[in-house]
């Protein structure tokens, strides 16, 4: 799936903040393009091929080329909807083509060859039509910061515009499969401990008591994220380190073993065998030849 996301190179055709009145309504259409519409204010009545959505403030809305859908206002109080209308891939016509407000029985031959392909709707980029996040702050601050760059139009505002909307169709596609949720908090805030104590060892107790979770939940909920126990993880974290001291820098194998926080030279040199293969002198000596920088 990054694989496919990182091919990707949308073009934004609108992107807008919309206030519409009690009385507005969405006749059935079909769009050419995609469309992403957060619900800011009010309710709706949203129908994408026959299903009905009851829309509340925080909501998402996907709609995709050939979908029918309609939209409606549900109560007496005003919408807000921010949106945003996209190619996945710009195309010669993606700056001509408007947005279609005619279901597709409505269209010429030539105006149904607009279709966009919808990838959107299976295989690793698939997002549902309806999405309701529990924290959905996040995606309006994307999405809104998306819009001002949009309408403001400042130099290289296209390249800052597909980037901002990669990040939100990536944000989207975490949120709707269960198989790519973050990782609880607590767990998040372990890694990035782990990543500040590369010059010293951890233990599970310590992490443990820390974070206030048992051994057991922390190793089988870390692993589940990042396919590897907290110490295996910290390990390769100071591995890593160490291959970037003996590579680019002159410092002894002592001294890098002492800001690694080993306890010896020779518990330095183990590790880093077990690791890599090799010794880190042997690594060195080796690395002397490498072109580019190893990175992970």
């Amino acid at each position: 799936m990054l694989e496919q996301l990182a091919t990707l190179s949308p073009y934004i055709r609108v992107a807008m903040e919309s206030t519409h009145p009690a009385t507005w309504e969405l006749p059935e259409r079909e769009i050419w393009d995609y469309e992403i519409l957060y619900l800011q204010e009010g309710r709706l009545l949203v129908t994408v091929e026959d299903i009905a959505y009851n829309g509340i403030p925080g909501d998402i809305f996907v709609f995709k080329p050939g979908q029918r859908h309609s939209i409606h206002v549900l109560d007496d109080r005003p919408v807000s909807q921010p949106h945003v209308h996209f190619d996945l891939h710009e195309r010669p016509d993606s700056q001509e083509l408007a947005v279609s407000f005619r279901k597709s029985s409505q269209m010429t031959p030539l105006q149904r060859g607009w279709f966009r392909p919808n990838l959107l709707s299976d295989g690793p980029l698939a997002i549902p039509n309806h999405i309701r996040l529990r924290h959905p702050k996040r995606f309006e601050t994307m999405l809104i910061e998306l819009i001002e760059e949009f309408q403001l139009k400042l130099a290289l505002y296209e390249v800052s515009c597909k980037g901002l909307l990669l990040s939100l169709l990536a944000y989207l596609i975490r949120h709707s499969d269960p198989s790519m949720a973050l990782p609880e908090g607590n767990i998040q805030a372990v890694r990035r401990h782990l990543h500040a104590k590369w010059n010293s060892e951890v233990t599970l107790e310590e992490l443990s008591g820390m974070f206030n979770i048992s051994k057991y939940y922390l190793v089988r909920t870390f692993k589940k994220h990042y396919e590897t126990t907290p110490i295996q993880y910290h390990r390769q974290i100071r591995i890593d380190k160490a291959k970037q001291l003996l590579r680019y820098t002159t410092i002894s194998i002592q001294h890098i073993s002492d800001q690694l926080g080993f306890g010896s030279i020779h518990a330095f040199s183990r590790a880093f065998k077990m690791a890599e293969g090799m010794p880190p002198i042997a690594y060195r000596t080796a690395s002397l030849s490498l072109p580019v920088q190893e990175g992970r």
